[in-house]
């Protein structure tokens, strides 16, 4: 007779064979899970930082060409400050005599104006001075607590232009010298570079001090951006075309007085360099780049962040056209 056949399962050494088939198979999944949670890590950390980069060249590009712009009122006829004026003052009378600077900077400032706070040092500090581009009162324009600017084309007013705190203040006229001027919101934005996003956290970032009927108020637009540079082409015989380049109009030519001044009203277009670092280390990376910005040099930083330089050329429109 036939022996009956018996069940049969896996030997301690299939046993051990498949555990440890299984693990190389698990070992291989989680190395392309790792490698591909790696990649797509640094690719939002590199898309950030480009679109941070990008964000931060185009609003200072925009800011630039809408300073000096006073709605209907030509500046060139107005009389140059004696002194360079500090952007921190908000008083009546130095806003007023400011109107003639729409454009004023500090090249590699070494300490901070009194309205700005966590300034990095060796970083470059832009103002400029407009008009708001929608008149209050109008649909789509946001009212609220500022600075407001009224100008007159009535041939007979005392006064070309008004800036005050309130509007019952304001009296001058349109050209009929019988209809109320339109009144605009009057801005003066400082742009500067500050240590930190958030209190302590190490995350370089242009912020914007604005001005507003209580002062200037301090707000965060583009994390990461570590380094600031400009330098300002003047236009030296009033063709509105740049003769020459300089990081500061201010001591242009060894110029004393209101020479200084001058060139600062006879800026016409700027070149920007914004140096723009990842907010997050990259693990075994590490930038030993030289970074080339406005006549200085920086890097190599030795350290774990990536970073990309970005340079546009600006016109001032309000400026160079007045100019033309």
């Amino acid at each position: 007779m036939n022996s009956p056949s018996k069940n049969r399962g896996f030997s301690l050494i299939e046993l051990m064979v498949g555990i440890a088939l299984g693990l190389l198979v698990v070992a291989g999944v989680g190395t392309i899970f790792a490698n591909n949670y790696r990649t797509r890590s640094e690719t939002e950390k590199t898309n950030l930082q480009i679109e941070n980069g990008r964000y931060a060249t185009q609003l200072l590009t925009d800011e630039m060409h809408m300073a000096g712009y006073y709605g209907e009122l030509d500046p060139a006829s107005l009389t140059t400050p004696s002194t360079l004026p500090d952007p921190c003052d908000s008083t009546t009378a130095t806003l007023i005599s400011s109107v003639a600077l729409p454009v004023q900077g500090v090249d590699n400032a070494a300490a901070a104006p009194t309205c700005i706070s966590d300034l990095k040092t060796g970083t470059d500090i832009f103002v400029d001075r407009r008009a708001s581009g929608c008149v209050q009162g109008t649909s789509g324009c946001t009212s609220g607590s500022y600075v407001y600017f009224q100008t007159s084309l009535c041939s007979t007013s005392a006064n070309q232009y008004l800036i005050s705190t309130s509007t019952n203040s304001l009296s001058l006229t349109a050209k009929d010298c019988l209809t109320t001027a339109d009144i605009r919101s009057y801005r003066t934005n400082i742009y500067f570079i500050a240590n930190n996003n958030q209190s302590g956290d190490g995350i370089p970032t242009l912020k914007v001090a604005e001005l507003g009927s209580a002062g200037f108020a301090i707000t965060p637009l583009v994390a990461g951006i570590e380094q600031f540079q400009i330098e300002y082409g003047i236009d030296t015989n009033g063709d509105s075309i740049p003769d020459v380049y300089t990081s500061d109009p201010g001591n242009y030519n060894g110029c004393t007085g209101v020479a200084c001044q001058n060139y600062w009203r006879n800026v016409v277009t700027a070149r920007l360099y914004i140096l723009a670092r990842n907010t997050q280390p990259s693990g075994g990376f590490t930038d030993t780049h030289v970074y080339t910005a406005g006549g200085n040099t920086y890097g190599p930083y030795n350290d774990a962040y990536k970073r990309h330089l970005y340079t546009s050329l600006v016109r001032f429109n309000n400026i160079a056209g007045r100019l033309e």
